[in-house]
């Protein structure tokens, strides 16, 4: 115990050197810097800022929608107690002596920007802050809300490099629990992501993309491996999580990669832009966290989608919004522009017992046309 104590005032006497207490902080500023650009509108671009949106179908048990908590469903929870504003809260509980109960986020930002971070909490040693902003940020912080409610607010600017940043709030160790509510990142949002059916290019080359998950045959496999296939997957999260060793597998040839295809395969079209981007971020996250690359690409279930998919996509640090211009699954060869396939075309499947079979009949029709699969992402960099 002495040591988390030491530890506690080593980190005391830092921050006070630093950063201000939430009490006596600073009132909110409009962002400022090349990023914000004249007439940028500011926004809070915190994913599920209130603990108020629903876990999407299909998602991790005792997920928080929006949220990456280190302690996970045993420490952290939404609880609909004294809430700050609305009906709900985050409460964590850290389990032990050794977690400060951590909660985070990525969040998407242009480079060079000014951004507002703040949140209203509760307890005892709670700090809110971010990372990878590419300059050194101290966390807002508070000795006590002495049982109410009582908001931290920081700045920060991003670097020429930073499209993203790590939103953390976290207690102390041996502290006890503490609540957050109302959390914001205000400033001006990413440029919405592009949507597309094809890739432009004259190279003579074709997209192989491979849709869900449920279905995983060695068959698949084995054939993908053979003819060397540059993959691109869009699995969801459930799947890809039952097992993340065939997907490796299948996306191992270069070129392959595995993007973004939300949690629950939802029509998001029917979804407010709050909701969609709790789809596309914990997806994200949830790829990340499998496979260790960040999406970049978000494949639309049903390919539905709107301008607020196009705005949430982009909160969620994805660029592309891809659907596709043929169908090659469950025994189709469908394409939808007149004629052969053309150089670009993105080719839809699924992963399904019939997938086996559609790859060598995909195959088949690029290589009539005088094509051969690429590697998607290789031509969205």
């Amino acid at each position: 115990m002495s040591t988390r104590l030491s530890a506690l005032a080593a980190s005391v006497a830092l921050l006070t050197a630093f950063a201000v207490p939430a009490a006596s902080a600073a009132p909110a500023a409009s962002p400022t810097g090349p990023g914000s650009g004249t007439g940028a509108a500011t926004v809070n671009l915190a994913t599920n800022p209130g603990f108020e949106l629903p876990s999407p179908d299909l998602a991790d048990w005792g997920s928080i929608p929006g949220w990456n908590c280190t302690g996970g469903p045993a420490e952290a929870a939404v609880t609909t107690t004294a809430a700050h504003s609305g009906t709900s809260a985050l409460t964590v509980t850290p389990a032990n002596d050794d977690s400060t109960g951590e909660c985070a986020q990525t969040v998407a930002v242009q480079p060079g920007t000014t951004y507002t971070a703040s949140a209203w909490v509760r307890g005892a040693f709670v700090y809110l802050g971010a990372t990878g902003t590419g300059q050194d940020v101290a966390p807002a912080w508070t000795e006590t809300t002495s049982g109410g409610w009582q908001q931290l607010t920081t700045r920060f600017t991003t670097g020429p490099n930073a499209h993203s940043v790590r939103l953390y709030v976290h207690g102390w160790y041996q502290q006890g629990p503490f609540s957050v509510d109302d959390v914001r990142v205000d400033g001006p949002a990413p440029a919405p992501a592009v949507a597309a059916g094809s890739i432009p290019t004259t190279d003579k080359v074709v997209f192989f993309t491979v849709d869900d998950g449920w279905q995983r045959t060695p068959e698949a496999e084995r054939f993908i491996a053979d003819h060397h296939l540059p993959i691109t997957a869009f699995p969801l999260p459930m799947p890809a999580g039952t097992d993340p060793d065939f997907f490796k597998r299948v996306t191992a040839v270069p070129g392959s990669s595995i993007q973004d295809h939300s949690v629950s395969h939802s029509d998001l079209s029917k979804l407010p832009l709050e909701r969609q981007q709790v789809e596309i971020c914990d997806a994200r996250d949830a790829m990340t966290r499998l496979f260790g690359t960040a999406p970049v690409v978000f494949r639309p279930p049903f390919f539905t989608w709107n301008a607020d998919t196009l705005q949430a996509a982009a909160n969620c640090g994805i660029r592309t919004v891809l659907t596709a211009d043929a169908d090659y699954s469950w025994g189709a060869s469908n394409i939808w522009h007149p004629g052969p396939l053309q150089p670009g075309d993105v080719i839809l499947m699924h992963w399904t017992d019939t997938l086996a079979t559609d790859l060598p009949r995909a195959l088949a029709a690029a290589d009539a046309a005088g094509l051969k699969p690429a590697g998607l992402i290789d031509y969205l960099r």
